[in-house]
């Protein structure tokens, strides 16, 4: 590396701090055909915050169920049942925040910015990251046994605090017990994961939480009972050219996210939903033939790499048993051919 970019890259980085928000979460899995025990608990965390003590929800619908992401006080409104999966680990939601020259506007977004700073050096240690980005920010989960590799990875790129009660409190890798462990082992080749590109065009979007009992009846509608008829009518295997259902709703720390299809917006009164200046839709690129798993590590590193040397901004959702870029719908034709590029090439690490 000549010194210069050494430079350039140092100050780009000085400015970023990662912040350990005071959220633990848990990750769980409804079965579609149980959702039905679990409407009443979801109405409550979704529509009646008042009502629960909880921070951070997020619920993700895709094809095979739906991906319910939140805090302590949120997983207690749900039942232990047999429709119910629940990863075992509890997880930290980690986020990077540019703190004064935010020159980052003009660049691409989401977790672009962080693919190379955050994500592949986490892959690296074998750490395996959940990621979650809305319409304000990119959170990336991780194992809260993780977290002092986790520390021990990322404090030379960034200012790390935890949030405590409010407050930012400067952490350092002594603050956390057991070293890192450094596998000595030669780097484990991440399996290439076959992607998907469903037809679908996509909304990233947000609303004023004030005007959540506005739509109500449009969520529920959406979230809990429209079914896309296309689906039983041919469910070829090949549903690459198909579109998939996949509609994603949360509240984190008073913030409303969603993401949805055009299909899905234009059931929902077009001056309360708003986007960014720009408007943009957003294709899909589903990562993943089986359901991936908690263990692996570097299936985000995997996609958000070549996204990020191309500057192509992203959405990454990570589910309980796929995952979800979404890159702006101009770009699609680029990605797929990176991607295919990728999944013919030798794996050279």
């Amino acid at each position: 590396m000549h010194m210069h970019t050494e430079e350039t890259a140092l100050l780009a980085t000085a400015s970023m701090d990662l912040h350990i928000l005071d959220h633990r979460l848990r990750v769980t899995s409804i079965c579609k055909n149980g959702l039905v025990n679990f409407t009443h608990p979801l109405i409550k965390l979704i529509f009646l915050r008042n009502r629960t003590r909880c921070k951070f929800f997020s619920l993700t619908e895709t094809p095979e169920n739906y991906t319910v992401v939140l805090d302590e006080e949120g997983f207690k409104e749900l039942q232990p049942s047999e429709h119910l999966k629940v990863e075992s680990s509890i997880w930290l939601p980690l986020n990077v925040v540019s703190n004064g020259n935010s020159s980052s506007s003009s660049q691409a977004v989401g977790v672009t910015k962080i693919a190379k700073s955050v994500i592949a050096p986490l892959a690296q240690q074998h750490v395996s990251v959940f990621m979650l980005s809305t319409y304000q920010t990119d959170f990336i989960l991780v194992r809260e046994k993780d977290l002092s590799v986790v520390i021990q990875t990322l404090e030379e790129e960034f200012n790390i605090y935890k949030e405590v009660g409010g407050e930012s409190v400067p952490m350092h890798c002594q603050d956390v017990s057991n070293g890192l462990q450094k596998n000595g082992k030669e780097a484990i080749q991440p399996t290439v994961h076959p992607v998907l590109i469903p037809q679908n065009q996509f909304c990233v979007m947000s609303l004023d939480p004030d005007t959540l009992p506005s739509i109500a009846t449009t969520l529920i509608d959406v979230l809990f009972y429209s079914n896309c008829p296309k689906e039983d009518a041919q469910s070829s295997p090949n549903q690459d050219l198909d579109c998939i259902k996949f509609f994603s709703f949360s509240l984190i720390d008073g913030y409303i996210s969603l993401v949805m299809d055009t299909e899905a917006q234009r059931q929902f009164p077009a001056d309360l939903l708003f986007t960014s200046s720009s408007g943009e839709l957003w294709r899909m690129v589903r990562i993943g033939g089986q359901p991936l798993g908690f263990d692996e590590c570097g299936i985000v590193a995997q996609i958000s790499q070549p996204l990020a040397d191309s500057d192509i901004s992203a959405y990454y959702i990570s589910t309980f048993s796929f995952d979800h870029a979404l890159v702006p719908e101009e770009d699609i034709v680029s990605v797929t051919g990176m991607l295919q590029h990728q999944r013919k090439e030798p794996a050279a690490s």
